[in-house]
């Protein structure tokens, strides 16, 4: 699943077009490196977020199958380390 879907299926950021931008100002990184929007994203990766007050690391637990998770799940599908 590409990078920006996967953020906003497990309810990282609440639209898709929030996740692109992230992407596009290269403040995403997928096991250190700066993200593209195109990136697949796999079970055991690191997505990291550059906030203003710091960062935030979320490892992938597993890849939904639906298009969107409800918040409830969301600890099955990714873990904020």
């Amino acid at each position: 699943m590409r990078i920006d879907k996967f953020m906003n299926a497990v309810n990282i950021v609440k639209r898709r077009s929030v996740a692109q931008d992230m992407i596009k100002n290269e403040v995403v990184l997928l096991n250190g490196v700066i993200a593209k929007a195109s990136k697949e994203v796999k079970v055991g990766d690191i997505i990291t977020i550059k906030y203003l007050k710091g960062d935030k690391s979320y490892k992938v637990l597993a890849i939904p199958t639906t298009k969107n998770v409800p918040k409830a799940r969301m600890h099955e599908y990714v873990k904020e380390m």
